[in-house]
């Protein structure tokens, strides 16, 4: 075979760029270039390399980060029907269809834009998460992660990423490092990734709340992420014109019981505002049905009183500020229209 010529009349063009130097063998027999061909090139001095079973790239020399990334999810994704033929002219910008298969762990943070991992060239595997049943080996610089029911991928410059959460907590599975744990997890918060329950549902899912260095992690998680949603809702009040509340208070009866802690609280019109911050520690139910509990029975006791309260969660707080403004404007107006509230004494938290 002449390596100077091209591999097949079929022009390469309609790949994207990260995936028109890496091929399957089954794709480079599409473009007419036999196994035997293939081979040839990838002999000592020849013009490919064989980077993981059946994935070639087509150069000499070490893969780019992007083609290392596609060689990946070519080896682990599953393989399209035989009989689907090549798409010549499909938009560029198509998704790659690397189906059942998604990056997670540290590659995938990266990806998403983390700056508390390592860059992508240098972790010595990379980590793919692909259906429970399928049948598939960890080789080279793949590790494949098996799971039960994939999540929905989100897609970083063309390629099937792990959500946050999920990502945070394969990367999580292996580091035995308090202080990288902690930096993740405070990352994932502080840079609007996501919220703290989201990710402590992902730890608890994959057993790792009982490692005390995780533990230790997910308190300052939960009281980072705390101090990011209060700040948002004192943003919130300021952008929006609401009136201003009494912050950070307790309310008791006089001479009564304690009914319960308030992150905002309106006296004159009897509107209460607490942040719904649950992130039950354990994935344990029951657990969560007691924090449940918990807040309806102050909301009940609350509204018996005539005050109206109203719950905010931290991802309403960041995804939808204005709505949730509405929310308590709404609950402040209809305050003219009840009938007044018990006297309820309101004391600093």
């Amino acid at each position: 075979m002449n390596h100077n010529t091209p591999l097949s009349p079929r022009p390469l063009h309609h790949l994207s760029d990260g995936r028109r130097r890496v091929m399957t063998a089954a794709q480079l027999r599409m473009h007419g270039v036999s196994a035997a061909e293939t081979n040839a090139q990838c002999k000592p001095g020849g013009s490919w390399q064989e980077l993981l079973p059946g994935v070639y790239l087509l150069h000499p020399g070490p893969p780019t980060s992007e083609e290392r990334l596609h060689a990946v999810l070519m080896y682990t994704a599953r393989e399209p029907s035989p009989g689907v033929p090549a798409q010549p002219g499909a938009d560029d910008e198509q998704r790659p269809p690397y189906p059942d298969a998604m990056i997670t762990g540290l590659a995938a943070l990266n990806l998403h834009g983390f700056s508390a991992v390592p860059p992508l060239l240098s972790l010595d595997r990379v980590d793919v998460l692909v259906p429970r049943l399928r049948r598939l080996r960890s080789t080279g610089c793949v590790r494949v992660l098996r799971t039960p029911a994939l999540p929905t991928p989100q897609y970083r410059t063309g390629l099937p990423v792990a959500p946050v959460p999920r990502a945070l907590a394969d990367a999580v599975a292996d580091l035995a490092d308090a202080g990288a744990v902690r930096r993740l997890l405070t990352e994932a918060v502080r840079g609007g990734h996501c919220e703290p329950a989201a990710v402590v549902r992902e730890l608890n899912e994959a057993r790792l709340l009982s490692r005390p260095h995780v533990v230790d992690a997910v308190d300052s998680l939960l009281a980072e992420g705390r101090a990011i949603a209060e700040d948002r809702l004192y943003r919130m009040v300021r952008e929006y014109g609401l009136p201003d509340p009494v912050w950070n208070v307790d309310l008791r009866l006089p001479g009564g019981p304690h009914l319960g802690g308030l992150d905002a609280y309106w006296p004159e019109h009897a509107v209460a505002l607490e942040l719904d911050t649950r992130a039950p520690r354990h994935g344990d139910r029951q657990e969560n049905d007691a924090l449940w509990s918990e807040y309806a029975r102050k909301r009940e006791h609350l509204e018996r009183l005539g005050i109206t309260v109203v719950y905010i969660t931290p991802k309403k707080l960041r995804d939808a500020m204005e709505q949730q403004a509405t929310v308590v404007r709404t609950a402040l107006m209809a305050s003219a229209d009840r009938d007044p509230a018990a006297y309820v004494v309101v004391l600093p938290r």
